[in-house]
């Protein structure tokens, strides 16, 4: 390196050679030639790792082109070091000998596992032969593109649908984070993230295991490093997480009641008057309409809906309204039921009429680094009205606002032709056969698809279907604009540190793809061309980014005193106009899930216990992660937690494998006896699957929690969310 340095540079600094640059050359060159000197290429990249959501700083030793050591960045402004168990199995990822390498093209009937490996010109040329080939008979629509959680790429996905003209983008975001981001833009125009750094008194964990998660927009360290200022500490959540472990108040409330729950906290902050009075009166509307609307929702009866005692629904109703600052981080499991959108603008009301929206240690709106917008960037506008029409779950308007379509209307439409045929789909980055609901059904459409494309890093059960599979890069084989800290403020530098084979990243492929449909005008010619784009409002190209690692906006609070709030009236909407405009409830409430003892006690006598899915393991990411051998060596096999009480009568001990059974199937898990449970709800893991198990399926239907959830309505009426939290079931032991 500092040969290099001299060679080009000069020593002295002045970009000049001199006669005394020329002899230290000279003499490093004598020196390399009899072996006293070895100049192996080594060196240090600073990146941010994608194992989880993503964003957490990372340092990757290098050396002869081979990545040596992933480990936490300690300059990076969020994480400051902080590495969770999948970061640091980022190398196992990249180098597992079952990672895909080459482009596939199937030889055989469909799952039948026979492929050919082909180049990426063919690859690319047949897929956009056969895409033009059914928009020509079909229409565009037929065509549906499909992303996973959250990933850089995903607004390319949508570029590449609407340029195509397809109106049908469908990903997990109808259960995930979008609602959050909806009904919270449309409540008071953005999405309010918790201040970690702004020192909150009172922080309330909603629905969220942050922890095991670092969720969208935060990472675990933030919050720990928030816990070390001993904040009280309100934890609602069915299981007795660790934080719960940690809190001044757990509510254990019934899965799928957050609704409700919220409502009645409403209830004891309005009927006690310790809303903050002066901005309520300057800065909402509708408070009077909600006052009506809580009422009924008393601490009383709520606590016959949601299993929390009253008096602790008030203690935690006053702790949270009185002590300032105070925040809410809210998670996924708020958003997995009919209640969907109502318990997001309960909870954005309650950060709202408390004075904690916008200020520091409450929740914040920031404002967005400068960086090409999602909105402006997706193209949106580039489909006709007619095909805005044909969009798939249209009469859910707060997902067609962000063109996001649930995946049951796909698998509908796919399945049975209305309201018209779906006949290719391309999927990249995702695994339907493990995360949408009631996985047989979706296999059934899946096999039904005249053509399906699977971009991956892994031959996954999804995969073994396809009719391509294009070999997917993995985070240390690209560069890349991360947003995943954008709501928060930050754009960071993902940096590519190595190269395997034939393996391309996503922005690439979608770049190809999009040349080969003739779709080069809406596109750009290379990755960095695409950088520099995206990056163009700061006034950076991607090298300079690059070097500097991140962009941050200016932290500004309290920015609706000069600004007012992104929403039609320029207030917080309590009482929505946009949800009046489309004919919804511009007021929060609660309906009772469909499968509950209280809805459905017939079918209660068969399955007695209520089932909520999804619980997070540290060690996976969704599907990912079951082939890594130290992460499964952690955990190696599905679990279910469940009450000892529960398990007295069925002769169950602490991990037996067991059945786990609803209305639509059963799968097979491990029983983790714990008390951090209610003795009537079981808690079950998701997207299990095993690698080792023999193709085509992998054993994916056998611990797979989506097998006994349910794609039928009732779906949440705005954003079409179904319902993965409140189901009845039956445990059993599994005999032989």
């Amino acid at each position: 390196n500092e040969l290099a340095a001299i060679m080009f540079a000069g020593v002295n600094g002045s970009g000049k050679t001199t006669l005394f640059d020329c002899f230290i050359i000279d003499q490093l060159w004598y020196a390399l030639m009899r072996g006293a000197l070895c100049l192996t290429p080594s060196f240090t990249v600073k990146s941010v790792c994608r194992m989880c959501h993503g964003g957490c700083g990372a340092l990757i030793r290098v050396e002869d082109g081979k990545a040596l050591k992933v480990e936490g960045d300690l300059s990076h402004p969020v994480s400051r070091g902080y590495l969770c168990a999948k970061g640091l199995a980022s190398l196992e990822l990249a180098y597992h000998p079952d990672r895909l390498r080459y482009p596939l093209r199937r030889v055989s009937g469909r799952g039948e596992g026979k492929w050919l490996r082909t180049s990426w010109e063919e690859a690319l040329d047949g897929i956009a032969h056969r895409l033009l080939e059914i928009k020509e008979c079909h229409g565009a629509e037929a065509v549906v593109l499909a992303h996973g959680t959250n990933r850089e790429y995903l607004h390319m996905v949508y570029r590449l649908a609407h340029a195509f003209g397809t109106p049908n983008v469908t990903s997990p975001g109808y259960v995930c984070y979008y609602p959050r981001v909806a009904g919270s833009t449309i409540t008071c125009g953005g999405l309010p993230i918790a201040d970690y750094d702004g020192n909150p008194r009172c922080v309330m964990v909603w629905g969220c295991n942050p922890i095991y998660t670092s969720p969208d927009e935060y990472c675990a360290a933030q919050v720990l490093r928030a816990l070390e200022k001993r904040p009280h500490l309100i934890v609602i959540d069915p299981r007795k997480i660790w934080l719960a472990s940690k809190a001044d108040l757990w509510l254990q409330l019934r899965p799928g009641t957050d609704a409700a729950l919220a409502l009645s906290m409403l209830n004891v902050i309005i009927e006690e008057e310790l809303y903050d009075r002066e901005f309520v009166e300057k800065w909402t509307i509708g408070f009077d309409k909600l006052a009506d609307r809580v009422k009924p929702y008393t601490p009383a009866k709520v606590e016959d809906i949601a299993w929390v005692p009253a008096e602790k629904i008030r203690e935690a109703s006053r702790l949270y309204a009185s002590t300032k600052p105070a925040c809410i981080h809210w998670g996924v499991k708020i958003e997995q039921n009919l209640n969907c959108t109502s318990t997001v603008r309960a909870l954005v009301s309650l950060m709202a009429i408390t004075g904690n929206l916008d200020v520091a240690g409450g929740n914040m709106l920031h404002s967005p680094p400068p960086v090409a917008r999602f909105t402006e960037f997706m193209l949106a506008h580039a489909l006709s009205e007619q095909q805005r029409r044909k969009r798939l779950g249209g009469e859910h308007k707060l997902a067609a606002m962000g063109s996001v379509v649930p995946p049951m209307h796909v698998v509908k439409a796919i399945l049975t032709g209305d309201p018209y045929p779906v006949k290719a789909m391309v999927a990249i980055g995702t695994n339907p056969l493990l995360t949408w609901p009631n996985s047989k059904l979706v296999k059934e459409a899946l096999l039904k698809l005249d053509f399906l494309v699977v971009v991956d890093l892994f031959m996954t059960p999804t995969a073994e279907l396809a009719d391509y599979v294009l070999p997917a890069a993995s985070w240390l084989e690209i560069d890349d604009v991360a947003f995943y800290f954008f709501r928060s403020g930050y754009v960071m530098a993902r940096r590519k540190a190595i190269e395997l084979e034939e393996c391309w990243s996503d922005h690439k492929i979608v770049i190809e793809l999009a040349k080969r449909l003739g779709l080069r005008q809406a596109f750009w010619d290379n990755v960095e061309e695409y950088l520099n784009y995206i990056l163009s409002p700061s006034g950076m190209k991607w090298s300079e980014f690059a070097e500097a690692g991140f962009l941050q906006t200016p932290l500004r609070y309290k920015k609706y005193e000069k600004e007012g709030f992104k929403t039609p009236s320029g207030r917080v909407e309590l009482y929505s106009s946009i949800l009046e405009s489309w004919g919804f409830d511009p007021l929060p409430s609660y309906v009772e899930p469909p499968e509950t003892p209280y809805s459905r006690p017939d079918l209660a006598e068969k399955y007695p216990l209520i089932l909520t899915t999804g619980a997070r393991s540290p060690y996976f990411f969704h599907s990912e992660y079951r082939q890594l051998p130290s992460l499964r060596k952690l955990q190696p096999d599905p679990q279910l937690e469940i009450h000892p009480e529960a398990t007295t009568a069925l002769g169950i001990e602490d991990g037996d494998w067991v059945w786990i059974e609803t209305p639509r199937g059963r799968i097979m898990q491990r029983a983790k006896l714990t008390q951090d449970i209610h003795p009537k709800v079981v808690s079950s893991q998701h997207a299990w699957w095993f690698p080792e198990e023999p193709r085509p399926e992998h054993g994916c239907f056998k611990s797979n929690v989506d097998v006994l959830t349910s794609s039928d309505p009732p779906f949440d009426p705005c954003v079409g969310a179904s319902i993965l939290n409140s189901l009845l079931c039956k445990v059993y032991k599994v005999e032989g």
